[in-house]
């Protein structure tokens, strides 16, 4: 369970910042964040997980970025592709160099694209194409396909998901299937192991000998300048606790705030409450394809049949103001929008179809183990609604409460349900995550080798490569119609509409980036 901080509290990760405090002229700027989520998973190519994600956006840095406007630019390297794009050559940029002192060398790229493409769903679908990825010297990598790839770049310039973080190549030798050990990158700001305290907090100091680039930053991309000297990211699970630490001055920024307490913070000059960015999440709940009952289909399509989305949403925010119902796999407003077959979804469910079609599947009461996160804003409504949706349609559900880091190390495991394993989770994505078949990792169908629930559909990965080679948007839109079809015909997940929390953080905090990503590269803490 997760120790929440109080702000009374003087020992643990606020004891620094206190007697930094007191020491006058030599405290440091230290930005303390709430984050969505406690972080316990420090490997970003092992797991999903946004926390994850978000820590590797600190310490690590990646080939390509995604500005402001999608498009795809130059970070730690410069890249050129041939005419017959084939080939894809990276020349690294000046001035990159490890925490720990070593330069980044083509090896290290190597290693680390290597270890991502075994991990990520798009890094998949490169690999299966790809002749070679040699360094010919430290500052170069050529990448060798044996077939073009349409949105190559896209996919290893992607934000999300599992971006292609550089590691050393000692660190990114470790099997794709094991956690990494050492936690050493090249990017703006450094982890402090002994300040990590699963439960209470992690603590990052400024890279100092980090080299921005020259332009200015836009999105992921541009110059990453630092302008703090620390970041602290603190667990407070209640977050009415946690509001109080803002108002007082404790802590800076709430990552995800809970729209019931908005109120609280209404003319409250010192604390700014915005949204991040103009496409919030998705929320969705994914079953375990490996195990009963979901490993019938027809029972799967019960369970899709008994859920609603405006109840799951109305509970997650509080507010229309802050959700949509929307039954588009790729996300509503985005190019690929497509409703086919989530009528019910964005209606009122249809529990008595669904007791019919469980009855005519032969369901014989096999428990429906869902695992329930207890903290997080975002995450603990979802499955106290589904789970009641599904007993009103028939099912058995056996609901297990956990913290989500423990649930994210828990959907993991392929062992049976009554062994530790799961049938079922709830988790959010952000609507850039899900808006393709190569960033919209819930539609691998590569059994074992795809995300948690391991479907295994070949129907889908055909699909998945017949957008690859699509030519235009329009041959990619048709596509996208199928996958739409074929992923709610065989219940690949079940999406339950989008939300977008807002954040909110003291006014001394300025210039953070409007990314769906939180990064704390470029914004400015002014002084009370």
């Amino acid at each position: 369970m997760n120790r929440p901080l109080t702000i009374s509290l003087k020992t643990g990760v606020f004891a620094s910042v206190l007697a930094l405090a007191a020491g006058g002229a030599l405290a440091e700027t230290t930005v303390t964040a709430v984050m969505h989520s406690d972080l316990r998973v420090l490997d970003p190519i092992i797991t999903t997980a946004h926390i994850t994600r978000d820590h590797g956006y600190m310490i690590y840095d990646v080939l390509l970025a995604e500005d402001a406007q999608f498009n795809i630019q130059p970070q730690m390297a410069e890249v050129a592709a041939s005419d017959d794009g084939l080939t894809y050559t990276f020349t690294l940029r000046e001035g990159l160099k490890f925490h720990d002192g070593a330069p980044v060398t083509g090896e290290d790229v190597v290693a680390s694209l290597q270890r991502w493409g075994k991990r990520d769903t798009g890094g998949q679908m490169i690999m299966d194409v790809t002749e070679s990825i040699e360094a010919p010297d430290e500052k170069t990598i050529v990448w060798k396909l044996k077939e073009p790839f349409g949105p190559f770049l896209a996919t290893v310039g992607k934000q999300s998901g599992v971006p292609p973080f550089i590691m050393p190549k000692r660190i990114a030798e470790t099997p794709a299937d094991q956690a990494i050990q050492e936690h050493i990158g090249s990017g703006p700001f450094k982890f402090v192991p002994e300040e990590f305290q699963p439960g209470v907090g992690v603590t990052y100091t400024k890279n100092e000998d980090y080299v921005p680039r020259s332009e200015p930053a836009s999105g992921y991309a541009g110059g990453k300048v630092v302008n703090v000297d620390k970041v602290q990211w603190v667990t407070m699970s209640d977050s009415q606790t946690a509001v109080n630490a803002l108002q007082s001055g404790d802590i800076d920024l709430i990552e995800s705030m809970p729209v019931d307490l908005i109120p609280l913070l209404e003319g409250d000059d010192t604390v700014v409450v915005e949204k991040r960015a103009e496409y919030g999440f998705q929320t969705m709940g994914r079953m375990n394809f490996k195990y009963p009952p979901f490993d019938n289909p027809q029972i799967r399509k019960a369970a899709l049949m008994a859920m609603s989305q405006e109840p799951v949403l109305a509970a997650l925010t509080g507010s229309p103001e802050y959700y949509k119902v929307c039954g588009a796999i790729f996300g509503c407003g985005t190019p690929f929008e497509n409703t086919t077959g989530t009528e019910t979804l964005v209606a009122k469910g249809d529990p008595a179809g669904a007791k019919k079609l469980l009855e005519e599947a032969g369901y014989d009461g096999t428990p429906v183990v869902l695992m329930q996160p207890t903290d997080g804003p975002t995450l603990k409504a979802q499955p106290v609604v589904a789970a009641q949706q599904l007993r009103d349609a028939g099912f058995t559900v056996d609901m297990q409460p956990m913290d989500w880091q423990t649930l994210v190390t828990r959907r993991a495991s392929m062992d049976p349900p009554a062994q530790g394993g799961w049938n079922m989770f709830f988790t959010n994505w952000q609507i850039s995550e899900i808006a393709s078949p190569i960033n919209n990792v819930m539609l691998n169908g590569r059994g074992d080798q795809a995300w948690f629930g391991w479907p295994d559909d070949p129907e889908m990965e055909k699909l998945r490569q017949e957008f690859i080679d699509a030519k235009t948007p329009e041959e990619q839109k048709a596509v996208t119609d199928k996958i739409q079809a074929h992923a709610i015909g065989v219940v690949n997940y079940v999406p339950l509409g989008e939300y977008n929390f807002p954040q909110a953080r003291r006014a001394v905090l300025t210039d953070m980036a409007p990314t769906a990503v939180p990064v704390f590269w470029g914004l400015k803490k002014t002084e009370e």
